[in-house]
């Protein structure tokens, strides 16, 4: 099974802190196989054409924007 690259883009506001919370916390109790990268510099989230943050990016695809998931909800998203 391949390694999932997990990025959340933000620049450490209150609600980036919360999602890195909840994606780690998910990844970790489901011993999910995935690479966790905050990504804080806003030239590179200009990049993944993201205007709202916190935003999940799972192996380079937007999945979530402008909010925090539910657990439930990341664990769907990395099966």
């Amino acid at each position: 099974m391949m390694t999932k690259v997990i990025k959340i883009l933000g620049t450490g506001c209150p609600k980036c802190q919360s999602m890195t919370g909840v994606v780690k916390d998910v990844v970790s109790a489901n011993n999910i196989d995935a690479t966790i990268e905050k990504v804080e510099d806003i030239m590179e989230i200009m990049k993944f054409n993201v205007i709202i943050t916190p935003a999940l990016v799972i192996d380079d695809v937007i999945t979530i924007k402008g909010r925090v998931p539910s657990k439930d909800e990341v664990l769907a998203l990395l099966n």
